[in-house]
């Protein structure tokens, strides 16, 4: 039992450090023009010759409290939004849920 608290205690002491890491590798993914792709249609802090198709990415996570709702989102807009230009990046196997996991952790940092 003490072991499964160290374990836990653990864990949740390096959840921030890897939440930063997920971030990071999730900005490099929004920013990268083969991958994610993001500044071609926003407008992004940190980001250079953003687009302005979409709307700019700024306070994202008081947007979307629930994290689920912006997965869903990057994943497929189409679901929630037929008639949307973004591309539906899990759907067409653009991005892998891991990726879109880093991608949403990024924005949640905007």
């Amino acid at each position: 039992m003490a072991a499964s608290l160290l374990l836990a205690a653990v864990t949740v002491a390096s959840f921030p450090a890897g939440a930063q890491t997920a971030a990071a590798e999730g900005q490099k993914l929004a920013f990268d023009r083969n991958k994610g792709n993001c500044l071609t249609c926003h407008e992004i802090k940190g980001g250079s010759q953003a687009g302005n198709i979409g709307p700019a990415l700024a306070d994202m996570k008081s947007k979307y409290p629930n994290r689920t709702d912006l997965v869903a989102i990057v994943s497929d807009e189409t679901k929630r939004n037929p008639l949307t230009v973004m591309p539906p990046f899990g759907r067409n196997h653009i991005l892998t849920d891991k990726e879109i996991d880093a991608v949403v952790d990024f924005l949640q940092t905007l």
